[in-house]
This record gives structure tokens, sequence and C-alpha cells, in this order.
């Protein structure tokens, strides 16, 4: 039995976290806002880069090149997981592949926001190829090392723990990502509104790679991590996936939650700009407060976890985020002061982030542990490659759809398209708690 990790090595660990998640945050969160920017009096925050309005169906082609790049990266996930899984490197079967894709993730998480002419359509082509290499990449470094979740954490304990440590590094990369807003709006004192954005992304990008790099060059995956190197076939193993009903309920439960979270990560500046009569900057201050006062609650939902179990905390994350997004949508009809209740949302939206932020890794790596137990072979990989897939399904079917419900109305004057994202938001949570319900947490006997 390998020994369990000490704190510094989790710490490591997590650190790797905090770099994809603000690696990430740009083109899952405000692709949309760059390429389809919210209109106020003076027109759009950005100049049009590409082709805008409905080209398809009542469809965007920001969001259909979204959207395409992440299906065209689903079927690279398969094949990643399981070159992860037979991995045999001397210095770490995970540590390989993360180490070849941080720098291609990085770089291209910035050349996404930088088109190249003037030309709408060349801007168009340039920013289909950035977006297929950034979601490889992305899929390179992020399936490896979510498998280290389940090999660090063979003992139960530990895995909650780890599941914690990076839930919380995860927080602070969204945190740092979210004030995006905020550095826009000092910078663009000195710089225009796109090159100010620009710098954002690109100080982002490179305190991104420093981090990802940290567990490649420190983690001692080879002492902690618990890896067995019988993995099945490609073949068996989605086979052996696709069986799991347990595992498949809460996948299809997962992709709804991403759903209505990138809804409220994208709309966010919309909802606070449009529908509340905000300055932009308050959108910052709702996703960095929601993040942080989500810290305190990761104690709560560890103690109650071990008193009602991981599903009815599960499910009362879903109904928080039901009565947020029917606030939203409701609240600037009936004439109330958003202010009054503004810190109110933040608090509920902090225990929803904490509840989803900690509980499914833990669930993932409660199957993987059982599901070796029983076969003798390393499924890691596989399983977290499965739920990172439907993660990315998820944000991408939120950026195909929303800028379509903002060709509906995105301004001052006709906030129509923003206010039916938020219904939309609404029903992607209902889903989401509907599917988890048919979860059975009773089947995962590693607890």
């Amino acid at each position: 039995m390998k020994p369990r990790p000490p704190l510094g090595q989790l710490i490591i660990y997590a650190l790797g976290q905090f770099g994809w998640a603000l690696a990430s945050f740009a083109v899952g969160n405000v692709l949309v806002y760059f390429y389809a920017p919210p209109e106020d009096a003076s027109g759009a925050a950005f100049p049009e880069f590409i082709p805008g309005g409905s080209i398809l169906i009542g469809l965007t082609l920001i969001g259909i090149i979204g959207f395409g790049g992440r299906i065209l990266d689903g079927f690279t996930d398969p094949l990643i997981a399981s070159f992860s899984d037979k991995s045999r490197a001397p210095n770490g079967k995970r540590k390989k592949l993360m180490a070849l894709s941080v720098l291609p993730f990085v770089l291209f998480s910035f050349l996404v926001f930088m088109p190249i002419g003037d030309s709408l359509v060349i801007n168009a082509l340039w920013l289909v190829l950035t977006i297929v290499i950034y979601y490889v990449s992305f899929t390179g470094y992020l399936i490896p090392y979510t498998a280290l979740i389940s090999e660090l954490g063979h003992h139960p304990d530990d895995r909650l723990k780890i599941s914690m440590f990076i839930s919380v590094a995860f927080a602070f990369g969204l945190i740092l990502g979210s004030q995006v807003y905020l550095f826009q709006g000092i910078l663009e004192k000195t710089y225009s509104a796109t090159a100010s954005f620009q710098i954002v992304i690109a100080a982002f990008a490179i305190l991104s790679f420093v981090l990802m790099l940290i567990p490649i060059l420190f983690l001692n995956e080879n002492k902690y991590a618990l890896q067995n190197n019988e993995a099945p076939s490609l073949r068996d193993a989605l086979s052996g996936v696709s069986k799991h009903t347990n595992f498949t309920f809460f996948v299809i439960s997962d992709l709804f939650y991403w759903l209505a979270l990138t809804f409220i990560q994208l709309g966010m500046v919309y909802f606070v700009t449009l529908l509340f009569g905000m300055e932009k900057e308050k959108a910052s201050e709702f996703l960095q407060l929601s993040f942080l006062l989500s810290f305190p609650f990761y104690f709560v939902i560890s103690v109650l976890n071990k008193r009602v179990g991981k599903k009815p905390l599960m499910i009362s994350g879903f109904v928080v985020f039901i009565f947020i997004f029917a606030s939203i949508f409701f609240l600037p009809t009936l004439g109330i002061d958003i202010n009054q209740v503004f810190m109110g949302l933040i608090v509920l939206t902090a225990y929803a982030l904490a509840v989803f932020g900690i509980l499914p890794n833990v669930i993932i790596a409660d199957i993987v542990n059982e599901e070796e137990a029983k076969t003798g072979q390393s499924q890691a990989a596989i399983f977290y490659g499965a739920r990172n897939f439907m993660m990315k399904i998820g944000i991408s079917l939120a950026n195909l759809i929303f800028p379509s419900f903002l060709l509906l109305g995105k301004s001052i004057d006709n906030p129509a398209g923003v206010r039916y994202s938020v219904l939309a938001a609404l029903v992607f949570s209902v889903m989401g708690m509907l599917i988890f319900l048919k979860f059975k947490e009773a089947d995962l006997k590693l607890q």
C-alpha cells in the first residue's frame, strides 16, 4: 500500500487546479462577452470581429464555433483517457501527458481572443482553429490531472480532503477569472476596451502556466498515487462506463448542472447591467463574493456529508439553484430594489457552489475505487474523462444556446433575451435535480 499523501503534496496538486480553472475561465465564460458584447447607450463594448446575428435556425456563429470545438474535442476524450490509463512513463503515468499539454493549453487560451485582421471571415476561421487546439490541449491536461483524485485518494478520508482542496483552488481560479471585468475597467483608463481585455487574458495565461507546472514538477506521483498498470482496452473501458447505470444518472444530472452554472457565469454581466441597472463591475463582485463565501460552507458540507450523505446535499444544491434563477427572473418585475437582496443571492450561490464543488469529485472517486476493487483494472481516467466530457458538453451547449437568447434582446430598452436565458437556466436546474433523484448512493460501498 502506498503512503497517504502529506499536506504539502496535496497543496502542490491543488495548485494545478487553480491554474487550469483560471486558464479555462475566459473561453468558458467570457467568449460570448467578447464576440457578442452587451450594448448600452454608447454602443457595444467591443468592435465586431466575426459575423453576428443569426446564421442558422436562430443560432449564432460564436455559439456554433464554441459548441463545435467542444464536440470535436469530445471525440478525443476517450482516446486521451485510454492513453493516460495505459501510460508507463517512469516519472508518473499522469504527469507525462500533463507536461505535453500545458503550454498549448495556456497559449491558445489567450490566442482565442486575438483576432488576426479586419476580415470577419478570416477572424472566424482563426477562431475555429484556436478553439479546436485549445480544447484538445485542455483535455490533455485535465483528464490525467483529475484521474489523480482517486489515485492519490486511496483512503476514503483523503478523497474528501482532496476534493475540498481542489474545490478551494477551483474557486480561487474562478474568483480571479471573474475579475476580468474589473481589471478591464481599470486598464480602460489607459488602453482601449479591446486591448484592456486582451492584456488581462494574457496575464491570466502566464499565471496559469506557472501554477499548472507546479504539480508536473513537484508532485511525487510514483510515491503517493496508488495506480494499477492493468488497464482495459478502450472498447472495454467505454462499455463498462456506459453500462454503469448509477454513474450514467450522475453524469447526465451533472450535464444540466454545468448548463445552469455556465448560464450564471455567461449571463452575470448581462443580469447586473440590463436587468438590475448596475455597473458591469458588479458582475465581478457577485462572482467573487459567491466563491469566497463558499469556503465556510465547505466545512459545513463535509460534516453534513457524514450525517446525511451525498445525495440529499446534491439535491439541496439543485433546489438552491432553482430558487436563485426564479429570483433573478421575477425580481425585476416586482419592483424590489436588487440591492436589498443582492447579498442574499450571493450567499445562496455560495452554498450551491460549495455543494457542487466538493461532492461530484468524491462521488466519482468512490465509483472508481469500487470498480477497481471489482475488476482489478485501472479506469480512473475513463470515468473522470466521461465526467469531463459531460462538463464540456454542458459548457459548450450553454455557449451555443446563450447567444441565441441574446438575439431576442440584450439592451437596456429590450432585455427580453436575457430574461428568457434566466428561465432556461431554471429549467436546466429542475432537470438536473429530477435526474439526480434516480441516483442511488447506497450502490457505493466505499463511503
